[in-house]
């Protein structure tokens, strides 16, 4: 019998204003956990990608710091999270009344209740079906005009009820905006999500 991942590589843990997604402008408490084998070439965050250096804290410890602050939402992200069993972080952190949210790119199982799933697949490596039908949400980064068809291509995974969003890499905004508002025009299904926490400088 497996025994329960109770200790987490963390890049960083902090309390912000989610920036980006279906609860933009929400407040939230994030927990960056460390480790990424995806390796987006635009990732803003690389130096999540290696563990070596951070702390490894234990779920209660995360989850006892989350309290600290009101926002009911507690946000799971990466690095990719998923790489690890997030089963006993998210238990400790209902049983502090929080909502878990998860950011993913799919490309590992999703092991964990949670209240909200983000799942935003990478080319670099492809997300798993069982990801996909899972997610309430479903973020494609727009940073080339192939982007479009690629994520479409994952759509008929989707339940109905999933949230289609459509997110210009932030180097790319000027490029990629209007091609995405003519798509969504196109699409009405489709919704865009700007990274608004980069407009106004904070985490």
């Amino acid at each position: 019998m497996q025994t329960a991942q109770l200790d987490f590589p963390v890049m960083e843990a902090f309390y912000t204003i989610q920036g980006e997604g279906r609860y933009t402008g929400q407040a939230a408490f994030f927990i960056r956990l460390a480790g990424c084998d995806v390796g987006c070439v635009w990732c803003d965050v690389k130096e999540s990608w290696e563990t070596e250096g951070y702390p490894v804290r234990s779920a209660e410890e995360l989850a006892q710091e989350a309290e600290e602050f009101p926002a009911n939402i507690v946000v799971i992200t990466g690095g990719e999270p998923c790489m690890y069993d997030l089963s006993a972080l998210c238990a400790s952190l209902h049983s502090r009344g929080k909502r878990v949210h998860l950011e993913t790119s799919g490309a590992w199982p999703i092991r964990g209740t949670f209240d909200w799933i983000c799942v935003s697949p990478k080319k670099f490596k492809a997300p798993l079906t069982e990801a996909l039908k899972m997610a309430d949400e479903y973020k494609v980064i727009v940073y080339n005009r192939s982007d479009f068809d690629w994520g479409l291509s994952h759509e008929k995974h989707l339940k109905d009820s999933c949230i289609r969003l459509l997110q210009p890499e932030w180097s790319k905004q000027q490029q990629m905006e209007s091609l995405i508002v003519d798509f969504i025009k196109a699409n009405p299904r489709w919704m865009l999500s700007l990274q608004t926490h980069k407009y106004i400088g904070i985490p």
